[in-house]
């Protein structure tokens, strides 16, 4: 029985984590964005960021299996050391190559690093944390999550605008560096497990076990991952390709810088995530799973405003700050709901399973993204001076989703009981 949450081990993952997501989180902001202020263009922002996100899709399975069957600690300090070279490499070669197939060459890699190292992190909690303490610890990680994406981006934003690409490059070189050399300190449980067959076999074996776990043993689970496939299609797509593209290139903010706001808005979505992990976290014996549906119904309300905002009115700086707004409140919806169902998953599933099957989630949910940004990006190419319907219909498609996801949770059983 492990008592206390904040254990030498769980507390060195937390400080690791703080400076690694401060990193990623500037350096996922600032490229997309040098792309777009290069080619004002959506649809290729769009294209590239759909491309980005494959190999997470691809990798977060294969990383799933990785963290069930190889020390937790090795495979954060590979990846973090791995990043900071990928920057690097970046930094000295984008003067001398063509700059987006390098731009999305970076970003594949990169992303396609979260996909591997985020099952590994969220696997390490069930070995670090006692069952009463999950919920408490997701909050963190979370809240972890949300600081150093309400940082990375305000932070980026300024030194992008005041100073351009390369200091941002090198802080996050540092920053990756710095959370390699923290992780190699933590000594995270590890039982190896055995298998006499190939790498293939043993593959193939592990992804069925998994399956078979979310479809037979705990349907909920897929019905679940299935919701959020449709949410990140539909929703969190829009705000990816959408964000950006309305306040740096269709608001007419006047002479205020667009990055800058660009750079702020990101951060009232961490702001937002923040505020939904802390309160998941002071509220966790009052949050029931079974109404975790009504936190999707409010996320696809707040859209609507934003909607009706950009079709009505013409001041830009209004329509920056109703799109802000509504986002952080998204936020906060949708953090909490991820943080109880991964805190449902994670005590619901067997420890030699946890890594492969949230993985498997989050690669289903995740492999919407590229779908939905090439989507997105389109739409609003093709929708110049109406991009409000394209708004108003990616909250139309999510508000269906939720209304049918609400009973979904209504037979679980709350974590810990």
């Amino acid at each position: 029985m492990k008592e206390k949450l904040f254990s030498k081990d769980f507390t060195m993952v937390v400080i690791g984590q703080i400076i690694s997501l401060f990193g990623n989180a500037a350096i996922r902001f600032v490229l997309p964005l040098y792309l777009l202020n290069r080619t004002g263009s959506a649809m290729l922002y769009g294209i590239v960021t759909a491309c980005a996100f494959i190999p997470s899709v691809l990798l977060s399975p294969a990383g799933g299996i990785v963290a069930d069957r190889v020390n937790k600690k090795n495979i954060m300090v590979a990846l973090d050391f791995f990043t900071a070279a990928l920057i690097a490499a970046f930094a000295m070669l984008k003067g001398g190559v063509g700059l987006i197939p390098l731009l999305t060459v970076t970003l594949m890699l990169l992303y396609g690093i979260a996909g591997a190292y985020q099952p590994t992190v969220q696997a390490s909690i069930p070995a670090l944390v006692g069952k009463e303490h999950f919920m408490a610890a997701n909050s963190v990680i979370q809240t972890i999550s949300s600081v150093s994406s309400l940082l990375g981006p305000v932070i980026g934003g300024i030194l992008y605008s005041a100073y351009g690409l390369e200091p941002v490059l090198w802080v996050c070189i540092a920053c990756f560096f710095a959370s390699a050399v923290m992780e190699i300190f933590i000594k995270i449980p590890f039982k190896k497990q055995v298998f006499s067959g190939s790498i293939w076999s043993m593959v193939k074996s592990d992804f069925t076990q998994s399956i078979r776990f979310i479809r037979k043993e705990k349907p909920v689970v897929g019905k679940g991952m299935l919701v959020a496939f449709g949410i990140n299609l539909f929703l969190s797509s829009m705000l990816n390709v959408g964000m950006p593209y309305l306040i740096t290139e269709v608001l007419d903010l006047g002479s205020l810088q667009a990055n800058q706001l660009y750079g702020f808005a990101e951060g009232a979505l961490a702001a937002g995530g923040l505020c939904g992990a802390a309160c998941a976290g002071i509220f966790a014996r009052r949050l029931a799973v079974q109404k975790a549906g009504n936190l999707i119904v409010a996320c696809a309300i707040c859209v609507f405003p934003m909607g009706v905002a950009l079709m009505l009115c013409s001041s830009g700086l209004v329509n920056y700050i109703v799109m802000t707004l509504c986002c952080f409140m998204i936020m906060i919806c949708s953090t909490i709901f991820v943080i109880q169902i991964m805190s449902f998953v994670q005590a619901e599933t067997p420890q030699n399973l946890t890594g492969k099957v949230i993985a498997v989630i989050f690669s289903i949910s995740v492999c919407a993204q590229p779908l939905g940004s090439a989507l997105y990006g389109a739409l609003f190419e093709l929708c110049g001076g109406m991009e409000y319907g394209v708004v108003l219909f990616a909250g139309l498609a999510a508000l269906a989703i939720a209304v049918c996801t609400k009973n979904i949770f209504v037979a679980v059983e709350p974590c810990g009981e």
